[in-house]
């Protein structure tokens, strides 16, 4: 009886893992996709041909390194990530990712509240504090740009 108890302990220890992870936010690959399309069309443009920042997506080398290190395994140059529109799309899709799901359990699964947190931190690092000025200019249309690529999808 004592080996059936610790079976059945066992085995309900193990079962609710695969339910969490279903329950869990996941946000879906289309809501990737249209986030990532957002923050490449709402990328500002500096007018400057070599201003330090790399891709569609205008990223800093920095930040690249641990993107690629976290996203891939391994850290990719600004040359092989600005070079390379798929490897780019990749790393930002695998990022969007962990910070959508990330801001969609802050905003208990409100949508537009995630986006605006995801893209508040894509610009500051922060995922608060980006309602006015060019900051909140940014947000409103990184929002205005997910939700036109999500009615497309």
């Amino acid at each position: 009886m004592r080996f059936l108890l610790c079976g059945v302990i066992a085995s309900l220890g193990i079962l609710p893992l695969p339910v969490l992870a279903q329950t869990q936010n996941q946000v879906s690959d289309a809501q990737v996709a249209a986030m990532v399309e957002a923050l490449r069309l709402a990328a500002p443009n500096t007018g400057k041909a070599n201003d330090g920042y790399y891709s569609d997506w205008q990223v800093k080398p920095e930040t690249l390194k641990g993107w690629s290190r976290y996203c891939l395994k391994k850290e990719v140059t600004p040359t092989q990530f600005e070079n390379s529109p798929q490897l780019a799309r990749q790393v930002v899709s695998c990022i969007v990712r962990r910070e959508l799901n990330t801001q969609y359990a802050a905003n208990k699964n409100n949508e537009i509240g995630a986006v605006r947190g995801a893209a508040c931190w894509w610009m500051t690092g922060h995922y608060t504090g980006c309602n006015s000025g060019f900051t909140g200019k940014y947000v409103q249309q990184v929002v205005s740009y997910y939700q036109q690529q999500r009615s497309k999808r």
